[in-house]
């Protein structure tokens, strides 16, 4: 994607633990990750006599810090009063049960993202499992790449704050009021299992969390967990849905990267980047191939490692929708899978 018709707001992101006011009683603050992509942009909204905070940044002390500096400098003194967290990856739900401890408040999210987190956060100190095990030996995986795995599974728990013992379910299209203003439930799926954004007509706002980016796109990945499973047909059909439902004018206040106008072009982008990668994915099938074969094609840099478990679930993703397409078949050889396209 060459060109970029987005348009971005002129101020510059905030200090970790800073904030900058979007919209009347709106503010943006950002949290420090530890990784490649080094924040994520987690939103405080004015509710009465307390705040509203929508995603929460991953457990690290750097982000503690950061949320001390925002209690102190940002919030005014003004109690948490709700959290809600758009979905369970560790960035956004890390220092949920952190908060609703603190301040003694309840923890809003959809159902299967709490579900899944607690699951996740289940498997710390946990062996690596053999069907997971089995899974990214078919997709190619060698042993040293195994043993890193098997070295490794479980990190997501050290990532998440103890969850707290309930949560306030939200459901698609459910009206959530803020500040005595409305906040619509638009769900979306693919990246995670019932991703929440919410939509405020009243202030032409809508926070996307991961399901909508302007600089990158969404990890969209096959897991062992369910692996006959088509996620990238979900995040297909959930950014048409968002479109249908969201007026292309609103200012979008994403996970990641800077608020931007032009959520229409931007899906369609994204609707034309994947397409344009299955396209070329189809052709680079012609002979078979396994899932670490195909990473030249997916991605742009080399894939070590720290990104291995990504990339292969990525490429997954996009060969299973090839799969499920009926443009590809998958076919099982010594234990290792091997994906053909289908000769017209």
């Amino acid at each position: 994607m060459n060109s970029d018709p987005l348009v971005y707001l002129p101020e510059s992101p905030p200090a970790a633990g800073q904030a900058i006011e979007v919209a009347p009683g709106v503010l943006w603050i950002r949290m420090p990750l530890p990784m490649a992509l080094d924040h994520i942009n987690v939103w405080a909204l004015a509710d009465g006599d307390s705040w509203t905070v929508i995603d929460t940044g991953m457990l690290t002390a750097e982000t503690t810090a950061a949320w001390q500096s925002a209690f102190s400098e940002v919030l005014g003194g003004r109690p948490v009063g709700r959290v809600i967290c758009t979905h369970m990856h560790p960035d956004h739900i890390g220092m949920a049960g952190w908060l609703t401890r603190r301040f003694d408040c309840p923890l809003w999210i959809t159902r299967l993202e709490y579900v899944t987190c607690c699951m996740l956060v289940a498997d710390t100190c946990r062996e690596a499992p053999a069907d997971a095990v089995r899974f990214y030996r078919a997709a190619g995986w060698d042993e040293e790449a195994i043993e890193d795995y098997k070295t490794r599974f479980g990190i997501f728990g050290k990532r998440v704050y103890a969850l707290p013992d309930s949560f306030h379910r939200v459901s698609a299209g459910d009206a959530i009021e803020i500040g005595g203003r409305r906040w619509r439930a638009v769900i979306g799926s693919g990246h995670s299992p019932e991703h929440l954004c919410l939509h405020c007509p009243e202030l032409g706002l809508m926070i996307s969390g991961d399901q909508v980016l302007p600089r990158i796109t969404s990890n969209v990945s096959l897991f062992p967990t369910e692996p006959e499973a088509d996620p990238l047909a979900d995040w297909l059909a959930s950014i048409a849905s968002i479109r249908d439902q969201v007026p292309d004018e609103v200012l979008v206040l994403p996970s990641h990267n800077e608020p931007f106008r032009g959520l229409h072009a931007r899906l369609a982008q994204l609707d034309a980047w994947h397409e344009h990668v299955l396209g070329r994915l189809l052709e680079a099938v012609r002979e078979p191939r396994r899932a670490v074969d195909v990473f030249e094609v997916m991605f742009r840099r080399r894939v070590g490692l720290d990104l291995l478990t990504f990339a292969t679930g990525e490429s997954l993703a996009h060969l299973s929708c090839l799969v499920h397409r009926g443009q590809v078949v998958r076919e099982l050889a010594g234990g290792v899978a091997w994906y053909r396209a289908v000769r017209s």
